[in-house]
């Protein structure tokens, strides 16, 4: 009996790949998984269909009473672009022919708005992750609402497609998809009126770096150093596999030879094969290798993104961060600037007594740092940001309530995306100050029908400082539009901090009970 390593034959079926040996092409049409039975296509813009075939093989698509024609290129691949569709409640069907094999027909098509749905662990908590029973899931009897959760995948380069299906909103197909762009297009499509396609991307504990294109890097200079590392590490690991398989054939060719005689003998295999840099989900364009590209030549209409727990010690640079993942994908789509709306982080306590080494950042800093880099981030066009300050457990870095989450960036979406021009979609974010003698004046933005404290209590968690630059706790006031902030221990203030902290649970708000964001008015 031949004794094997495990994985070895997977490993070097991999490496004859990644050597660049051909792979056959398919021997007759057929498409993406994205494109199938029960999808929402976007209204109002192309509508791209591609798949592949033999080389030079002609494809007619028939969609909508428009017929288009396409040939294979030497690779197998074909795309054909439809003129734009309205939104309607009729499904549709697409027939797809080629000139071998049997057509193919895609039934239950819908026109609507689509959205990708991506990020770490609290987009990806499901409906069935929510506190037990979860009636919003029994009562999810949507059929104009469709679902498509892509699984988890590495890939060290971009992959052409994914193993999914898209599912009607039904009871028993939301229990396994994500809460919080559940209840993102629960909103839109009762709000809108139209189908809703929602595409769920997501893994938990990840970090933003593996989800963002090389066009992403490529964008930013200040984090295109991280996409060099990693195009250094898989060159290194090209040239380890490449000393290594000499004596793996030798391995197989002795092994064959083992296996055809009378009294096979055992062979000990080589050393394992070299690690492929990328099988880890952490490193850079793994997962949208793996998980987004192969979405990419599909319309949508904007993205909604959960996501910075794993990248919590980055700081401010957080942002450039952010900069890069939303120039690669709207880069990838080619749509523009399409809309890209966020989570803000909720408190948690991450480690509020561990010793911090000399200097580094304390524990309960690293969290308002990510603060700001979100809240910088909403520089970048086309971007909004849910705050859920107050949608928190401090124990639980994953918040039991989705439902107001998916909500709040709704809100955003019918704002500044379908047009609801009166509509209150954020709550306050802090715009200047002014000092006033012994006090400090804080103006804001989205201030809505007023201010107020959501649990009708004396505002909380606001810090003053002098020229010293020491905070000292606050009192605060609301005045009409604006906060007023002093304390007896600083005569003449310099800056402002407000919620500065991992474990602030603040009560300033709106009256559309939309909470503030936190911030701090200096940059020391």
């Amino acid at each position: 009996m031949i004794r094997r390593k495990n994985s070895a034959i997977g490993l070097a079926l991999a490496a004859v790949s990644l050597l660049g040996l051909p792979a056959l092409l398919p021997a007759q049409v057929r498409l993406p998984a994205v494109i199938g039975d029960h999808m929402v296509v976007q209204q109002d813009k192309p509508v791209t269909i591609w798949g592949w075939a033999g080389k030079a093989e002609p494809v007619t698509v028939l969609f909508s009473g428009q017929e288009k024609k396409a040939v294979a290129a030497v690779d197998g691949t074909w795309r054909v672009v439809f003129d734009p569709l309205k939104a309607g409640d009729a499904p549709v069907t697409m027939t797809v022919r080629g000139a071998k094999g049997p057509e193919i027909v895609v039934n239950d098509i819908l026109v609507g708005e689509v959205w990708l749905c991506s990020g770490q662990s609290n987009m990806e908590m499901s409906m069935a992750w929510l506190p037990y029973p979860a009636p919003d899931a029994l009562r999810a009897d949507n059929p104009n609402m469709r679902l498509f959760l892509v699984p988890k995948r590495t890939a060290d380069r971009p992959k052409d497609d994914v193993v999914a299906k898209w599912e009607l909103c039904l009871p028993d197909t939301v229990r396994s998809f994500s809460s919080v762009a559940y209840y993102f297009g629960l909103e839109l499509h009762k709000r809108l009126g139209v189908p809703v396609g929602l595409i769920d991307s997501a893994w938990g504990g990840t970090d933003i770096e593996p989800w963002t294109p090389p066009g992403g890097f490529a964008a930013v200079p200040d984090v295109k150093p991280l996409l060099e590392k990693q195009a250094r590490s898989y060159d290194e690991y090209r040239s380890a596999l490449a000393k290594a398989l000499p004596a793996w054939e030798v391995w197989v060719r002795e092994s064959r030879k083992a296996l055809g005689s009378k009294s096979p003998q055992a062979l000990e295999p080589p050393p394992d094969l070299p690690s492929n840099p990328y099988d880890n989900p952490q490193a850079p364009t793994t997962l949208y290798n793996g998980m987004i590209h192969a979405l990419t030549p599909f319309a949508i209409r904007g993205a909604i993104w959960y996501q910075g727990e794993n990248n919590r010690n980055d700081g401010l640079f957080y942002e450039k961060k952010m900069d890069a993942l939303i120039q690669g994908w709207r880069s990838a789509w080619k749509l523009g600037d399409f809309p890209f709306y966020y989570v803000q982080l909720a408190p948690y306590n991450y480690g509020y007594n561990r010793e911090t080494p000399a200097g580094e950042i304390p524990d309960f800093l690293r969290l308002p740092y990510i603060w700001e880099a979100q809240m910088k981030a909403l520089r970048i066009p086309n971007t909004g940001m849910a705050v859920i300050t107050d949608i928190t457990n401090l124990n639980d870095i994953h918040p039991a309530n989705k439902k107001d989450v998916g909500y709040r960036l709704s809100l955003w979406a019918r704002a500044n995306t379908y047009g609801e021009k009166t509509l209150v979609f954020s709550g306050p974010l802090y715009k200047s100050m002014t000092v006033e003698g012994n006090l400090m004046r804080l103006s804001f933005d989205h201030v809505g029908g007023g201010l107020i404290t959501n649990d009708g209590q004396p505002l909380k968690w606001f810090e003053i400082a002098g020229e010293d630059r020491i905070f000292y706790k606050a009192e605060a006031e609301i005045a009409g539009d604006t906060v007023v902030v002093w304390s007896p221990r600083v005569a003449v203030p310099k800056a402002v901090r407000f919620g500065w902290n991992q474990l602030a649970v603040p009560n300033l708000a709106n009256k559309e009970g939309l909470p503030a964001s936190p911030f701090r008015t200096d940059s020391w």
